[in-house]
């Protein structure tokens, strides 16, 4: 993978195995997959790991190996500097939500544990950033999707906010 020095990126993001120049909604759009599967969810994640602590996308492929999953379960990952990785394609079913994988989108942020191991919402103001973009390109992708936070299915804080109530306006 490419890295990048701070000073040279405005916002890049590796989308779909391609280096994007920010996040552009057009630029977003133009590299998700045709849609193969009638995808009625977008389910909001976290890593559920501590404050700042640095996962990449590899580590969680790794966790969910462990699993005895295929590799890793979400479509798209944000991570702390705000850089959306892509998971798994968006016709390939996930493996996030136990019930809900094969009509849905999982998206997951690193992060959702304070520095004591709690469930806080951790995320950095890229993340934020990073997400209401992901997600309003998603929502224009899926009109007909809801998104709904992990623990909506689970009993757990993930992802330690109101994905419903923040992205309600999409």
């Amino acid at each position: 993978m490419m890295r990048l020095a701070k000073k040279e990126a405005i916002r890049y993001a590796l989308v779909g195995g391609m280096l994007v120049a920010g996040l552009a909604l057009m630029a977003l759009k133009a590299i998700l997959p045709p849609d193969e599967r009638r995808i009625d969810a977008i389910i909001v994640h976290c890593t559920a790991t501590p404050l700042g602590m640095k996962v990449t996308i590899d580590d969680i492929d790794r966790w969910h190996k462990a699993r005895g999953w295929k590799g890793i379960g979400y479509h798209y990952v944000v991570d702390l500097d705000g850089t959306v990785y892509r998971g798994r394609t968006d016709d390939c079913v996930g493996a996030h939500c136990r019930g809900h994988n094969a009509h849905s989108i999982g998206v997951c942020y690193v992060g959702g544990l304070d520095v004591h191991g709690r469930p806080a919402d951790t995320r950095t103001t890229e993340q934020k950033e990073a997400l209401l973009q992901l997600m309003t390109v998603l929502k224009k992708r899926y009109p007909n999707a809801k998104v709904y936070s992990h623990k909506r299915f689970t009993n757990k804080a993930c992802p330690c906010f109101d994905a419903e109530r923040e992205y309600s306006g999409l």
